[in-house]
C-alpha cells in the first residue's frame, strides 16, 4: 500500500537516527551528525536491482500468478501509526499487518507456453494473497490499498473483478477460504463497527501485574503485548470480524453468527459444519493472543451451536518450551466428511515432567453424541500431523527433546493400526529424509501424495559439497527409498510441484552464473549417479526467462572451504572473493556467522548451503563488502556441541575455538590478512561478536546488530538453554559480554532497531552494552534506528546501516593503522 507521507512525520524521521560514539568531541564531525547517510551509487544499484517475482502455482499445475515484491518500505510508512496488539503489530489504516507488503504488477503465466496476461487491479493496489480453487481454473484475491483490504475474484483468462462490500480482516486467520464445493467462499469481513476507540487524555489507572505461586514461563511470549484498558479496546476493535458465506455464482451473501474475535473458522470437508475458535474476554496483559482464553465450537451453516469442543482457559502459565493442556491443534480430517482430530498433552504440557507418554491424538465424529475417542498415544511430543490421500492415513511427527531426535509414525485411524516408519536426528542434514509432497483434493483440503504404496518426499539434500535438493519415493511397507530427482552437482535445482502430466514436474534451476528460472521437467529412466546412487534422467524446457538484475555480482568467486577445529570437529565456510581478485593476494576479510547448537560433532560439522546459488544481495548484507575489495567468509560454522542441558557452559570457549579455526584456514590459504579481519553478526550473532571481541584477539573490529548482551535479563532460558538463571547462574554470566565489557579492546559498532520487540534483544541491551564498553575506555559506536524492529526494513535504515558498516570496517579493518607491536 502506497502510504502518504505527512509533513510532520517526514520531518520527524529524517532527523531522528540516534548516534552515540565513545570518542569525546568538541565539534561533532560529519559522521556523528544525526542525519541519514547512504552508501555509494554502485551499492545502491545492487540494493535496488529488480527482484525476481513471487509465485503462486495453481493446484492443477497449469498456471502461476506472478507479482513483483515490495522489499523496502519507506521510513515514513514505519513511522505512521502502529498498534501493538497482543503479539501482532497492526496498521490501523488498513487493518493489516504493519509494514507487511504483497506484490505489484500481478500477471498470470501459463506453464505450457510461458505466456503471461496481466491482472487488471488498480495501479495503487498490491496483491497480498491468491486463493485458488482446487481445479486451478479460478481464484480469489486479497487486494491491499492504503486504507483497506478488498476481495477480488478472477480466472485463468486474466479476468478479475472486485466483490462489492467485502472489506477483509486478515488478522489471525486466512481472510478467504473456499467451501468444498469450490463455489462458495467463507470470508472474514469487517462489518459495521463505528469509529476506533479514542485514547483517553490520561490513563484510567496504573499498570498492574500480580501473581502468587506461579511457575516459570517462556519470555518469548512477551512481545507487543496489551498494556492498558485502551489497548484492550483497540484489540477488540481491530480483530473483530463477521463471517460471511459468499456465493460466487449467485453473488449472494449470508452472515453466519455474531461479530466476534475469531481465531479460526474452518469448513468441514462435507461443507455442513464450521469449526470455530473464538477468543473471549477479559484480554490478558501477560501473553499473546494465541494464549488467550477461547471457546472451540462446532456450528451448522446457519451459525447454530452444535457442540462445544472445549472452553480453553487463559494459558498464562505454560511451562518453558511446553504446551497448553487440553485440546490443541484442532482440525478436520480432510478425507472424512466431518471428523475432528486434535492433540492433548499427557504430561501437563511440561517437557521436564516424567511421563510414559507425552501426547495423545483424539478423534470426534459428528454429530458428536458419543465421547471423543483416543486413537494414538505418543511417547514424545507430537510436533506435527499430516494427512494422506488414502482415507484414514496420517503421518505423526514426534520430537524427543533431549536427543533432538524425530520419530515418524504412520497411522491408519480407521483400522486402529500404527507403527514407527523411520526416525532421524533433526540436526543431521546429510541424512534428512525431507518432508512429504502435498496435493489438493477436490474439496480443497491438502494431503500428502500416496502413489502405488509410496509417499513422495522432498528435501534440501545436504552433502559434503553443499546442498543438492532431491525428491524421493519412500515405500510405505518396506521403507525402500527410490530417488527420482536430485539437483545436478554444478547447479542448485529444486522441485516446485508436480505438473499436469504425472511424469512431469515444475522445477527451479540456477547456478552461480545462471539466473533462477522455472522449468518444466520430464522424468526419464533410472540412471547411475554419484556415490553409488541412482536417480531418474530428466529433460527440461524453460517456463520463464528472467534476466540478471546485477551482472556485476557474477564476478564474485564462490567456493566451499572445509577445515577442522582444534578438537577435530569438521567445519566449513563459503569463501567469497571480490571482483578482480588476484590469486595469492591477501585482502581485508569479513567473517559472518551465527552460532547453532548440536548434540554431537558428527552433525555439527555438516556443510550448510551451496556455492552454486545465484548470488542476490538484500538489505544490510555483509556481502556488500565484496564490492570494496574485501573477502567474505559466509555461513562460517560456529557450532556449540554438547548435552542440550549444559551446552552453554562452554559457549565462549567453543566460540573462540570455532573462530580460531576459521581465521587460521583463511590465513593459511593466503587470502586473509591476519591483521585486517573483522567479524559481523546479527541477533545471536551479535552476542557472538561481542563475546569474541571480549575473549579473543582474532579480530581488529566487530559489528554487532540487534544483539543480546546480558542473558540474565532472560531468566527462564534463551536459544537452546533450558535451565533458569537460578539453576545456571555462572553460565548465564559467562555468556554475557556486558560483564566483560572492559575486555573489549577492539572497536565495536553496535546497531539496533529502536523498537525491537524480540524479548531477548530489547533495545536497552545495546544501550547498556555500549555504556559498559564506553565507560571502560573502549571504542564503540551505537546506532539506534527509529521505528525499526528486530530486523531492519525501511529504505533509509538499510542505506544508513550499509554506510555505517562500510565506514566502520574501512576505518578499523581495511585502512587500520597497524602498530609495531601488532606487526611483530
Amino acid at each position: 500500500m502506497k502510504n502518504l507521507c505527512l509533513p510532520l512525520v517526514l520531518l520527524t524521521v529524517i532527523f531522528f537516527v540516534q548516534i552515540h560514539e565513545s570518542a569525546a568531541q568538541d565539534n561533532r564531525p560529519e559522521d556523528l551528525a544525526d542525519i541519514w547517510k547512504s552508501p555509494e551509487q554502485d551499492i545502491l544499484d545492487i540494493l535496488y536491482a529488480p527482484q525476481l517475482p513471487r509465485t503462486s502455482t495453481s493446484p492443477s499445475k497449469t498456471h502461476m500468478v506472478l507479482t513483483d515484491p515490495i522489499i523496502y518500505p519507506t521510513l515514513s510508512e514505519l513511522a505512521a501509526p502502529m498498534l501493538k496488539l497482543a503479539g501482532t503489530r497492526v496498521n490501523p489504516k488498513n487493518n493489516y499487518y504493519h509494514g507487511r507488503h504483497g506484490g505489484t504488477s500481478p500477471r498470470i503465466l501459463t506453464v505450457k507456453d510461458g505466456k503471461t496476461v496481466s491482472l487488471n487491479i488498480p495501479e495503487e493496489a498490491e496483491l497480498l494473497e491468491t486463493y485458488w480453487t482446487s481445479d486451478g481454473r479460478r481464484f480469489a484475491l486479497s487486494v491491499g490499498f492504503e486504507n483497506r483490504i478488498e476481495l477480488w475474484l478472477g480466472d485463468i483468462s486474466g479476468h478479475v473483478e472486485k466483490v462489492p462490500n467485502m472489506i477483509l480482516n486478515p488478522l489471525m486467520d486466512e481472510a478467504v477460504k473456499w467451501f468444498p464445493d469450490q463455489e462458495k467462499l467463507l470470508v472474514r469481513r469487517i462489518g459495521a463497527r463505528g469509529n476506533p476507540p479514542q485514547k483517553p487524555p490520561i490513563p484510567i489507572g496504573p499498570k498492574i501485574l500480580e501473581d502468587t505461586g506461579a511457575s516459570a514461563r517462556s519470555t518469548y511470549e512477551a512481545r507487543n503485548l496489551l498494556e492498558t484498558a485502551y489497548d484492550d479496546e483497540l484489540f477488540s476493535y481491530y480483530t473483530q470480524c463477521e463471517l460471511v458465506i459468499y456465493d460466487t455464482k449467485t453473488k449472494q451473501e449470508k452472515i453466519v453468527g455474531p461479530s466476534a474475535t475469531y481465531m479460526t473458522a474452518e469448513v468441514s470437508p462435507d461443507g455442513n459444519y464450521f469449526l470455530i475458535e473464538r477468543l473471549k474476554q477479559p484480554w490478558s496483559h501477560e501473553v499473546a493472543w494465541w494464549r488467550f482464553a477461547n471457546d472451540v465450537e462446532v456450528w451448522d451453516l446457519k451459525g447454530n451451536l452444535i457442540k462445544t469442543v472445549v472452553n480453553q482457559p487463559l494459558a498464562n502459565e505454560v511451562p518453558v518450551r511446553g504446551v497448553i493442556t487440553g485440546p490443541r491443534s484442532l482440525s478436520w480430517q480432510p478425507t472424512s466428511p466431518h471428523t475432528l482430530f486434535w492433540r492433548e498433552a499427557l504430561d501437563g504440557g511440561d517437557p521436564m515432567a516424567k511421563a510414559d507418554f507425552r501426547d495423545r491424538l483424539m478423534k470426534w465424529e459428528a454429530p458428536f453424541n458419543a465421547e471423543p475417542e483416543e486413537v494414538f498415544k505418543a511417547e514424545h511430543r507430537i510436533q506435527g500431523t499430516m494427512w494422506g490421500q488414502e482415507d484414514g492415513m496420517i503421518m505423526v511427527y514426534q520430537r524427543e527433546r533431549m536427543k533432538r531426535w524425530r520419530y515418524v509414525w504412520l497411522l491408519d485411524v480407521n483400522k486402529g493400526k500404527s507403527r514407527q516408519w523411520f526416525d532421524h536426528s533433526e540436526n543431521d542434514r546429510y541424512n534428512n529424509p525431507g518432508f512429504p509432497i502435498f496435493s489438493q483434493l477436490k474439496n480443497g483440503k491438502n494431503v500428502f501424495i500416496v502413489e502405488k504404496g509410496s509417499v513422495y518426499f522432498r528435501g534440501q539434500g545436504g552433502t559434503k559439497e553443499g546442498d543438492r535438493p532431491f525428491v524421493d519415493r519412500r515405500h510405505i511397507e518396506t521403507g525402500e527409498v527410490e530417488r527420482i530427482f536430485r539437483s545436478a552437482p554444478d547447479k542448485y535445482e529444486y522441485f516446485v510441484d508436480f505438473a499436469e502430466d504425472p511424469k512431469s514436474f515444475i522445477m527451479s534451476s540456477e547456478s552461480s552464473t545462471e539466473v533462477p528460472n522455472f522449468y518444466l521437467a520430464k522424468l526419464g529412466k533410472s540412471v547411475a549417479a554419484d556415490a553409488g546412487e541412482s536417480t531418474r534422467a530428466i529433460t527440461k524446457r524453460p517456463i520463464t526467462e528472467f534476466t540478471d538484475p546485477s551482472p556485476e555480482l557474477r564476478q564474485i568467486e564462490n567456493k566451499l572451504v572445509r577445515y577442522q577445529r582444534n578438537d577435530g570437529v569438521e567445519l566449513s565456510f563459503q569463501l567469497l572473493l571480490p571482483p578482480g581478485y588476484k590469486k595469492g593476494t591477501r585482502v581485508p576479510t569479513v567473517v559472518y556467522a551465527y552460532p547453532l547448537e548440536y548434540s554431537g560433532a558428527q552433525t555439527a560439522g555438516q556443510v550448510r548451503g551451496s556455492s552454486n546459488r545465484f548470488m542476490r544481495i538484500y538489505g544490510p548484507s555483509h556481502k556488500y563488502f565484496l564490492m570494496r575489495g574485501y573477502a567474505v567468509l559466509d555461513n562460517t560454522a560456529m557450532p556449540m556441541i554438547g548435552d542440550p542441558e549444559t551446552v552453554y557452559d562452554t559457549f565462549v570457549p567453543q566460540l573462540v575455538a570455532d573462530a580460531e579455526a576459521a581465521v587460521e584456514k583463511a590465513v593459511d590459504m593466503g587470502i586473509a590478512d591476519p591483521d585486517r579481519i573483522g567479524i559481523i553478526g546479527h541477533s545471536h550473532g551479535g552476542l557472538m561478536v561481542a563475546n569474541l571481541l571480549a575473549h579473543s584477539d582474532l579480530f581488529c573490529a566487530g559489528i554487532a546488530r540487534s544483539g543480546s548482551y546480558n542473558k540474565t535479563n532472560q531468566p527462564y532460558g534463551f536459544q537452546g538453554e533450558r535451565r533458569s538463571l537460578f539453576e545456571a547462574t555462572q553460565s548465564y554470566i559467562d555468556c554475557s559480554p556486558t560483564f566483560f565489557a572492559d575486555k573489549v579492546n577492539e572497536p565495536i559498532l553496535i546497531i539496533h532497531g529502536d523498537d525491537d520487540s524480540n524479548p531477548g534483544t530489547l533495545t536497552f541491551q545495546s544501550e547498556v552494552f555500549y555504556e559498559a564498553v564506553r565507560g571502560s575506555g573502549g571504542t564503540a559506536r551505537l546506532i539506534l534506528l527509529p521505528f525499526e524492529d528486530h530486523g531492519y526494513r525501511a529504505r533509509e535504515s538499510i542505506e544508513h546501516v550499509l554506510w555505517e558498516q562500510m565506514n566502520w570496517f574501512d576505518k578499523y579493518v581495511k585502512n587500520r593503522e597497524i602498530s609495531d607491536e601488532v606487526k611483530n
